[in-house]
């Protein structure tokens, strides 16, 4: 496996593991679609971290993995409220 595909499944797991560890801090009932959801969502957004390696090609993977963190935690959590406001506005 090459370098670059190492990040994208770190980045994949790490955005996995944001989406469910903020599902296990909510109050929500834990329903196997929502922590399938998560995890897809967390990781989505996470991911785009690796657009960054085609600026700065020779970014250290910790530095990948900051950023990873920061997109997957403030992705996610925009994402979620963007799309519940959407569904509220089919529901009208």
């Amino acid at each position: 496996m090459q370098e670059h595909e190492k990040n994208l499944v770190w980045l994949l797991l790490l955005g996995a593991a944001i989406g469910l560890g903020k599902l296990l801090v909510s109050q929500e009932e834990l329903t196997v679609r929502l922590v399938i959801g998560r995890s897809i969502l967390g990781s989505a957004t996470t991911a785009v971290a690796g657009a960054l390696l085609i600026q700065i090609p020779d970014l250290p993977p910790l530095a990948l993995m900051a950023v990873g963190c920061a997109l997957g935690i403030t992705g996610a959590q925009f994402l979620e409220m963007w799309l519940k406001k959407q569904v509220l506005k089919l529901k009208r």
